[in-house]
């Protein structure tokens, strides 16, 4: 059986996911309009929202976001 080996993030999931979809926003800036734009845009909106979610899981008291 292979070991796996666990690796420890430096940064946070929610930095993560929020310098992913800035990079994201940067390179669908230099698309022209069209599908592939638009993919970019969305991945970029998803990851936005996977760091407000996660943040929002790990507060205290669980407030429903506004």
């Amino acid at each position: 059986m292979t070991t796996r080996h666990r690796f420890k993030q430096a940064e946070t999931l929610e930095a993560r996911l929020a310098a992913e979809a800035e990079r994201l926003r940067e390179q669908a800036s230099s698309l022209p309009p069209g599908a592939a734009r638009d993919e970019m845009l969305r991945k970029a909106r998803q990851a936005e929202t996977g760091s407000q979610m996660s943040e929002w899981l790990r507060s205290p008291g669980l407030q429903p976001p506004d």
